[in-house]
């Protein structure tokens, strides 16, 4: 048996109408059925009766004969093959063709972006080239105040190691107060009480509360003044009072609380008129805001009572 070119390229199952897996029975049954549709004799007005007729013989020969049936499977696996290499083939083709098109929509989109920036770019520039002289005196002004701002900041910053030439670094201040252990109010202490009670001598760098030990905290300040006139002004609260004494950064003469005298603010110096009118008013701050918190302790032991 010879299976020609023509033969090969013809899909013998689906003209038999047979499945691929078919037996040997199944097959010749399957061309007897179709053979006895397309007879010649059958269809004398058909002249493609004879042909398909013809094609249905060579296709059960090829079937019949196990050499030229594994031949023709096999060509018929490789063309299938093809067909998916090649459908996968122009699936990417597809897919980069669709991905280009998607790249020049977005190039093109970026291109119209950057127009559109060099126009409102050029409209900028045309709006502050019309700016008067009265707008540019005020943009001066702007960034002369910025400048004073950033100037103020670094001296504050440094102002700790301005006014503490021995080079003992940002003085901490020790802070105790009667406190029990079962107390949750911390003998009235919070760190929110205390930062209010201490900046305002300065600029509060840290404030840490001691967990372990009950009625104990450790505050750092900017400047060594402004410890200095926590330590000889600050009393805390009426109910219970704070003590205060040098942790760190203690400059030569200065003492703690007890009313003795310090080089800074009492040897050899008087407080200028502004040092004195700020000291009153912290002490009319202080009474103020002891007088809050009493108020406010006693509405929330009020609250806390039993009806």
């Amino acid at each position: 048996m010879v299976v020609t070119k023509e033969l090969l390229q013809m899909d013998l199952y689906a003209l038999l109408g047979a499945g691929e897996k078919a037996a040997d029975k199944e097959v010749k049954k399957a061309y007897r059925q179709k053979a006895l549709t397309c007879h010649p004799d059958k269809n004398p007005d058909n002249p493609q009766a004879t042909e398909l007729f013809h094609q249905l013989s060579q296709a059960l020969e090829v079937l019949m004969d196990a050499a030229a049936w594994a031949a023709y499977d096999k060509v018929r696996k490789a063309k299938k093959q093809a067909a998916e290499r090649t459908q996968k083939l122009d699936e990417r083709r597809e897919k980069v063709k669709l991905h280009l098109e998607v790249q020049e929509k977005q190039a093109q989109a970026q291109g119209n972006e950057v127009e559109e920036d060099n126009r409102s770019t050029r409209t900028l520039e045309q709006e502050i080239a019309c700016l008067g002289e009265e707008g540019s005196q005020k943009l001066e002004e702007q960034q002369r105040l910025i400048q004073e701002q950033i100037r103020q900041d670094q001296e504050q910053r440094l102002r700790g190691k301005t006014e503490n030439p021995e080079g003992k670094g940002t003085p901490k201040l020790k802070l105790k107060w009667k406190c029990k252990k079962e107390d949750e109010t911390k003998g009235g202490y919070s760190k929110d009480v205390l930062l209010r009670i201490l900046q305002k001598y300065g600029e509060v760098l840290n404030l840490v509360i001691s967990s372990k030990k009950t009625g104990s905290a450790v505050v750092e300040f900017a400047s060594v003044k402004a410890a200095i006139l926590a330590v000889k002004n600050e009393v805390g609260l009426v109910n219970n009072p704070l003590k205060i004494s040098w942790l760190e950064g203690q400059p030569q003469g200065a003492v703690s609380s007890d009313g003795t005298s310090h080089s800074e603010l009492s040897q050899g110096s008087v407080l200028s008129e502004r040092d004195c009118e700020s000291l009153v008013m912290m002490h009319m701050c202080q009474a103020a805001e002891r007088q809050q918190l009493m108020e406010q302790m006693r509405r929330e032991d009020e609250e806390g009572m039993p009806t």
